[in-house]
């Protein structure tokens, strides 16, 4: 089915649901990016990489978007046994990248993990809302990443992905800022995915560092 049929049936589902206006339709056709609303209620635990994405894609379908695209949680991962290392900025296509409102967040990789359009404005939830940040109760601008600056993964012994994003006890998760603010005014406090690690791995060691075990979530098509 070519892109332009999906098209025409997301704006016959949209209008169905009330959604009306061709510009509302437009701004949820194009959105290719957002913050999940919530977490699982598993803290970083969502059984791997692939739970993660569907946590991504649940959502997105909820707001009724899962059926266009190929939703992935940007979030890197270490090698094991099983598996290899795994970056989040392998994971999530070329860009470009839309909030709900239709505002560029990055035209590509290059600009995402350079001079991006994301903030605490434009980082938006799969319903529109802005996340709260810094200054906010809950503090929720710990955003679950386990990657370094650049979008690659870490190397070393120390876990900064809750296990592969399947702990919600032992471990600690990188974090990255969506407001862009911290305790000091340096390069890692204002950094989208790369700030600090969480104190644990649990909703409630999230919590205490300013997190609620949200991810960013990318179309990868």
């Amino acid at each position: 089915m070519s892109m332009k049929s999906l098209g025409t049936i997301a704006a016959v589902v949209l209008l169905s649901l009330g959604l009306g206006s061709c510009a509302t339709y437009q701004h949820y056709y194009e959105m290719t990016f957002f913050i999940t609303s919530t977490g699982n209620g598993k803290g970083a635990d969502f059984g791997g990489l692939e739970g993660a994405d569907q946590h991504c894609k649940a959502l997105a379908n909820a707001a009724g978007l899962g059926g266009f695209r190929t939703w992935r949680a940007y979030l890197s991962a270490s090698p094991n046994r099983s598996s290899p290392t795994v970056n989040a900025r392998d994971r999530i296509g070329s860009g470009p990248w839309h909030n709900i409102k239709g505002v560029l967040i990055a035209a590509n990789l290059a600009e995402l993990h350079g001079k991006n359009n994301l903030n605490k404005q434009t980082a938006l939830t799969e319903k529109g809302t802005i996340v709260n940040g810094r200054g906010d109760n809950p503090n929720m601008h710990d955003i679950l990443t386990g990657s370094r600056p650049d979008g690659t993964a870490f190397s070393g012994n120390d876990d900064r992905t809750c296990r592969n994003w399947t702990s919600s006890s032992e471990g600690s998760a990188q974090v990255g800022h969506h407001d862009r603010m911290g305790l000091r005014d340096d390069v890692p406090s204002k950094s989208w995915n790369s700030s600090h690690p969480s104190r644990g791995c649990s909703p409630e060691a999230l919590k205490e560092s300013g997190g609620a075990g949200l991810l960013y979530c990318f179309a990868a098509n």
